[in-house]
């Protein structure tokens, strides 16, 4: 690929087209053009974490909109997943008719993996994130260590990986769709000028160990139709063959694997859920790890260990994440990323004593239904409002049951001292953040220092 002209379509807010990008330029000697919707103003983080590629001149900015001879007058075209519905996309057709092959992140990872028969690849319509990360953290403490990636966040392009590392990708139904889809000019592309192109695709990808964690319907306007949602999904195991592992979730019986391929299947129901222990809450987060340690075991691995492993697991990052433990058992939960009254119903209903916990929420103003948010005060210790919806979920609620504190700084504080031994601190705001944060990142960040801070300062 070297001295190639490259654009790469969706810088986006997640590592991914930051370190495509970063991975043309400083090992493939590629010369990028970066094409965003987005203006600089909204991809600043992302644009700064290749400021170094953009001052040298190796990397072009086109932001705020793309242009049709960006996607022609180039040799390869790298597009975003997110992309939504990329067959009726102008500017990815351009491409195609023009000759120019247009793969993916992922597939471009895919291709240059040394060894794909240490791959465990994992999807699904809910806890595929978590599910991939207990992988990863069980399988990290072996010998060979194992590697994050995927629709995780970040990029595995350039990281060091031996043949016999591990590898497990989260991969959703938009990079399912892309890995199927191959330049219509084989493994070259004319590009422009007529120069061929130096791009192998990965052909009928089957991961040694496929997971798929449940299936509900998602994404239709990605991809237009829910049974196209379906189809994508089931790509990950359209190719597998004898020795390959498929392990299947709840509700997939119907689902087809291929002759000689180990089928494993995971109830809801299996008696061994009720023997997990982890530091996460909630029956889901106790399935996602029987999965987990399933896929573990597929790999080699002792089940049992692999289960003793994640029962340590923390959480994603602002998902019911462990953010602090004490002594005495006080636990601190940051779940920055619940912004729906449901999402924060749910968060509460992951723990087996509501009673302990002692509950923030509030936010910005979505117009949605709060009266749901009010009721958790009779069930919690006590609630904690916040931001801009704060003062009318303080007034709907049970007398007694609220105390509105407007910023989060003042709701830690409150809580903090009000809290016991064993209690719990719960950041499930069931509301956007924009009203005091750019974002519930930032929201779950500025939690987890407060506590943080008061633990170390010794104020709790």
């Amino acid at each position: 690929m070297t001295d190639q002209r490259v654009t790469v379509m969706g810088l986006g807010h997640f590592g991914g087209g930051a370190g495509v990008t970063r991975w043309l330029v400083e090992t493939r000697g590629c010369n990028v053009l970066l094409t965003d919707l987005a203006p600089p103003d909204e991809l600043a983080d992302s644009l700064e974490s290749i400021r170094a590629l953009i001052d040298s001149g190796r990397v072009e900015l086109r932001l705020g909109g793309h242009e049709e001879h960006d996607f022609v007058e180039t040799d390869l075209v790298v597009a975003n997943p997110a992309v939504p519905r990329p067959w009726e996309n102008r500017f990815l057709n351009a491409a195609r008719q023009a000759g120019v092959p247009i793969t993916t992140e992922i597939e471009l990872l895919l291709s240059t993996l040394p060894n794909c028969d240490r791959v465990i690849a994992v999807t699904g319509t809910a806890g595929k994130s978590t599910t991939t990360a207990m992988i990863h953290h069980a399988l990290s403490s072996t010998p060979n260590g194992c590697h994050l990636g995927g629709n995780i966040g970040g990029s595995l392009l350039g990281v060091p990986i031996e043949p016999s590392d591990w590898v497990a990708l989260e991969l959703s139904s938009a990079m399912l769709h892309w890995l199927n889809q191959h330049p219509t000019s084989g493994s070259a592309g004319k590009g422009r000028g007529g120069d061929a192109m130096q791009f192998a695709p990965v052909s009928r990808f089957a991961p040694h160990i496929a997971v798929v964690t449940n299936l509900s319907d998602n994404h239709t306007d990605w991809h237009g139709s829910v049974a196209h949602y379906r189809q994508s999904k089931q790509q990950l195991l359209a190719h597998q063959q004898s020795g390959d592992t498929a392990i299947l979730g709840p509700g997939l019986r119907d689902w087809a694997t291929g002759p000689g391929v180990d089928r494993i299947e995971i109830d809801d129901a299996d008696p061994r859920l009720a023997t997990i222990t982890l530091l996460i809450p909630g029956r889901h987060n106790r399935l996602n790890a029987l999965v987990a340690a399933t896929a573990c075991a597929a790999a080699g691995f002792d089940a049992a260990d692999a289960l003793r492993a994640i029962a340590n697991f923390r959480g994603l990052p602002h998902r019911l994440q462990v953010v602090a433990q004490t002594e005495d058992g006080r636990l601190y939960y940051n779940d920055s990323k619940c912004t729906t009254p449901a999402a924060a119903i749910l968060a509460v209903d992951s723990f087996d004593d509501p009673g302990r916990i002692h509950l923030i929420v509030g936010g910005y103003d979505k117009k949605a239904d709060l009266a749901p948010l009010a009721a958790l005060g009779s069930r919690v210790s006590r609630l904690y409002t916040i931001g801009a919806v704060g003062e009318r979920i303080h007034a709907l609620a049970e007398p007694g049951s609220c105390l509105h504190c407007r910023t989060l700084d003042v709701a830690v504080s409150n809580a903090a001292t009000r809290m016991a031994a064993g209690d719990i601190l719960l950041l499930s705001p069931g509301c956007a953040s924009w009203d005091q944060f750019t974002n519930f990142e930032q929201r779950g960040d500025r939690f987890t220092q407060l506590v943080r801070s008061r633990i170390e300062t010794g104020a709790t």
